[in-house]
């Protein structure tokens, strides 16, 4: 847009804050890895997971969890964490392994801002806080909380910006728009958290689809587990130590998650059964401020215009955090997955082994094994036999074999593949993978024959802080309840 001979205070607005930050074509990534990314956490995607439901009864579906904004503080008050409602939530598959994206699956939220006020001494106050009485245990039990989040949820056939649109609806009513639950501010003002939570599970239906699906969006417990501080202090721990040798140092934080569930014969195309997917979030190309206070009667004086533009994507877990080099963080995150070629040398010839044949000498893959094909299987294409498309084109994204049997959340193994459960990641992912763990012994060689490797490469490497199926609930939404801000 050109701004040069624009007089209207629009136009200033724009002239004013185009040269900051967020004029920029945004780029980003999960779990603030990335250095875009730390000044948008609301579209900030952490963890995609996507498996054969194994909630009894339901073995039909596939469950795709995305989770957004991290390292949620559960007394984050007043405000809490209400998802960008200038911004889209795409969950995206591909099901013909063209790296193309062939489903979307789009969340738009909105502000319901009720403006609660109080009379004081014959003035009508607006209050400063979030509620002002207790709320639930029924979604619609909202009168004392002043801002509330509703969405609408779009599916997309074909290309994510041009395909064909058409609305998910509740399967009860027919109606488009769904409520999203409060964040759990406290046990005072939410006294049954969980029934409140419940009440926002929705049955859907998806367009050309003839089977319901299920919906949920909202706060859950953060389910990544991960030894942070040390792992990133120059891996400050006995990587052969005890599996629950440490704590997990983020087991008292939130997340925000979008969680679907969708027959499988709805994902998947003709006779190939492995789908690929992955998550982004999109922002208007431009965002700026109205430069006068009293703009649009006290609202948020924040304006968007401009085309959709992507600032986060994450497909298999931690590969923008230790794969993808530092300076191309950002770009991997505004890219699609059609054009991963130009990231092909962070996988074939990685730093992380070789960082940690530094730190613990004799670790490292030996020479001869480059360029490393068995990270191209676990990133790129799928791994042939198990979830790898007949006609694949290499792209990273987490990809599902739905023709493999869903495993009962008592007989799951927290290795997935590398513990003989051919359910597990990096077949998908389930909630109790220690992705961690996994990722750490393929980077490792754990994919390559034993005779070609260290001897140590065989050896059960690990971060510290264990996660298993044991963790979460066995039935949707699967995840466990936030941490409530107060009350516990």
């Amino acid at each position: 847009m050109n701004t040069r001979h624009l007089r209207t205070p629009l136009a200033i607005g724009i002239a004013a804050v185009c040269g900051s930050l967020l004029c920029t074509t945004s780029q980003a990534s999960s779990h603030r890895e990335a250095p875009f990314i730390s000044n948008l956490p609301k579209v900030d995607a952490t963890d995609l997971y996507a498996f054969r439901s194994y909630e009894p009864g339901r073995e039909g579906y596939v469950t795709l969890i995305a989770d957004y904004f991290p390292l949620q503080d559960a007394y984050g008050g007043p405000n809490y964490f209400d998802l960008d409602k200038n911004a889209v939530y795409d969950i995206h598959i591909d099901n013909n392994g063209d790296a193309k994206e062939d489903i979307t699956y789009r969340i738009q939220f909105d502000d319901i801002v009720q403006d609660l006020a109080l009379e004081i001494e014959g003035k009508t106050v607006s209050v400063p806080l979030k509620n002002i009485g207790p709320i639930g245990p029924d979604k619609d039990d909202t009168d004392n909380l002043n801002v509330r989040q509703q969405y609408k949820v779009t599916q997309i056939m074909g290309g994510s910006n041009r395909g064909k649109k058409r609305a998910v609806k509740n399967a009860m009513d027919g109606s488009t728009v769904f409520r999203k639950p409060a964040d759990y501010i406290g046990t005072k003002s939410l006294s049954d958290y969980e029934s409140y939570a419940q009440s926002h599970i929705y049955d859907v239906m998806l367009p050309h689809c003839p089977d319901p699906g299920r919906l949920f969006v909202g706060q859950r417990k953060e389910p990544f587990v991960v030894n942070l501080g040390e792992v990133f202090d120059l891996v400050n721990l006995n990587p052969l130590g005890a599996v629950d040798a440490k704590p997990n140092t983020i087991a008292d934080k939130n997340i925000t998650s979008i969680i679907m569930e969708v027959p499988a014969h709805c994902l998947t195309k003709g006779k190939e059964s492995v789908i690929g997917a992955w998550t982004t979030a999109s922002v208007r190309q431009l965002q700026f401020f109205h430069p006068h206070p009293d703009f649009d009667k006290g609202k948020a004086p924040l304006l968007s215009a401009g085309p959709w533009t992507q600032v986060s994507r994450l497909g298999m877990p931690l590969v923008n955090e230790v794969v993808i080099g530092l300076k191309d963080k950002d770009k991997f995150n505004a890219s699609k997955p059609k054009h991963d070629a130009q990231f092909l040398d962070y996988v074939t010839n990685p730093t992380i082994p070789e960082l940690l044949e530094i730190l613990f000498p004799g670790t490292a893959v030996a020479p001869n094994l480059f360029p490393r094909t068995d990270l191209v299987a676990a990133f790129l294409t799928g791994v042939e036999g198990l979830n790898q498309p007949a006609n694949v084109t290499a792209s990273e994204m987490l990809r599902l074999n739905t023709a493999i049997a869903p495993v009962s959340i008592q007989n799951q193994n927290n290795l997935g593949v590398l513990g003989g459960d051919l359910a597990g990641f990096p077949n998908g992912r389930r909630p109790g993978d220690d992705v961690v763990d996994i990722i750490l012994r393929v980077a490792m060689g754990a994919l390559i024959p034993d005779a070609a490797i260290a001897p140590n490469n065989t050896a059960p490497l690990t971060d510290g802080a264990t996660v298993s199926s044991a963790d979460f609930n066995a039935q949707f939404p699967y995840l466990n309840p936030p941490v409530p801000g107060a009350g516990l």
